[in-house]
């Protein structure tokens, strides 16, 4: 499972990440939560592009926005089969990028938050899906609109497989193409765990817990009693 995660790089490094023109004016943010925008890399008329869509998928055929608040993570194994997932998954391909997300673990009487991310805290991309829905009772009205994104999981490897059973699928930069654009067989050899000896994880404050929290505070380690 993926629930909250950060990216806090400059838009010239995602620039570089992506190969992409990021013209949007992004803040660093290390605390994005679901129903929350963020930037996605979606093809559009045959173009590579980077634009906010909002977070929790919202499937074309919904009646009303609620599921959005479900779907704000689609498991790997069956985005094929699910009809949530099955044509976004074949048509409407993304990349998210960040530098890091949050697990949970139960330890004792509480649920103790991990930042994960790759060492020395470069970016990397998370595979997506996206979609739009237009609410039915106005289809005129633009604001009715919403373009929205999910996560793409996968069975944890065994270095993050004690903190959480769940993890992001990660899509190699050389691989970019081949999860935007490729034919969806093609597309679903990428999904799998990265190499466990790439990433690292530490301890955070609960502050990460709250939604309105969203300071570097929330990436802090946080330190052992001594």
């Amino acid at each position: 499972m993926c629930g909250r995660y950060t990216l806090s790089v400059s838009p010239e490094t995602l620039q570089k990440l992506v190969n992409v023109d990021v013209s949007l004016n992004l803040q660093p943010r290390y605390n994005i939560a679901p129903t929350q925008m963020a930037p996605v890399v979606r093809h559009c008329n045959g173009k590579r592009k980077m634009e906010m869509l909002r977070w929790g998928l919202i499937p074309s055929w919904s009646k009303d926005q609620s599921a959005s608040t479900k779907l704000i993570n689609a498991r790997g194994e069956t985005i094929s089969q699910k009809p949530s997932f099955r044509e976004a998954f074949k048509k409407r391909r993304c990349l998210i990028p960040a530098d890091g997300f949050y697990e949970w673990r139960r330890e004792g009487d509480v649920k103790q938050p991990y930042r994960i991310g790759f060492e020395g805290g470069p970016p990397f991309l998370f595979a997506g899906l996206w979609d739009i829905w237009t609410a039915p009772e106005n289809n005129e009205d633009a604001s009715s609109v919403i373009e929205t994104f999910t996560i793409v999981t996968t069975t944890a490897n065994r270095k993050i497989a004690p903190i959480h059973h769940r993890m992001p699928v990660i899509v190699e930069p050389k691989n970019c193409e081949l999860w935007l654009t490729g034919h969806p067989e093609k597309a679903a050899s990428l999904i799998f765990a990265v190499p466990e000896d790439d990433l690292a994880f530490y301890r955070v404050s609960m502050r990460v817990n709250n939604v309105s929290n969203d300071d570097v505070g929330c990436i802090k380690p946080l330190k052992r009693l001594s």
